[in-house]
């Protein structure tokens, strides 16, 4: 099994929601969450800040992580086939990839963003050019 661009999103995918829902994480937060079915897990604008609420920092945390994770399986996926049949990844994604990434790393500079994700999103980059 040849390990492919598309894997490698794949697993970060996977690594980040068994992360983001064990509990060296946010397993308590999604405890909650499971506590309520999933539904309404934020107040929404009520706890806007600008509206004078009251953020609640870890839930959005939680969510976030876990459904960052979610959102990069469905993209490994694509990446792999796309890699599969053409053997050539666009390099409109590879670049929206790495600035994606480089936003993350800006934002959160210490965490698989900046240690596991740039060093993907650069190997994808020099990949490409010496096509």
């Amino acid at each position: 099994m040849k390990l492919t661009n598309g894997k490698i999103l794949l697993y970060i995918g996977i690594a980040y929601f068994l992360l983001g829902i064990s509990p060296f994480a946010f397993g308590k937060q999604f405890l909650e969450f499971a506590n309520k079915l999933f539904f309404k897990i934020s107040e929404g604008l009520i706890e806007f800040p600008l509206l004078n609420g009251q953020m609640n920092y870890e839930n959005f945390a939680a969510f976030w992580f876990v459904y960052f994770g979610i959102l990069l399986i469905p993209i490994g996926f694509l990446v792999d086939y796309i890699e599969k049949t053409t053997e050539n990844i666009p390099s409109k994604f590879i670049w929206s990839y790495l600035i994606v990434v480089l936003i993350g790393v800006y934002m959160i500079p210490f965490s698989g963003m900046t240690f596991i994700m740039l060093p993907h999103a650069m190997y994808m980059a020099i990949q490409k050019r010496k096509k």
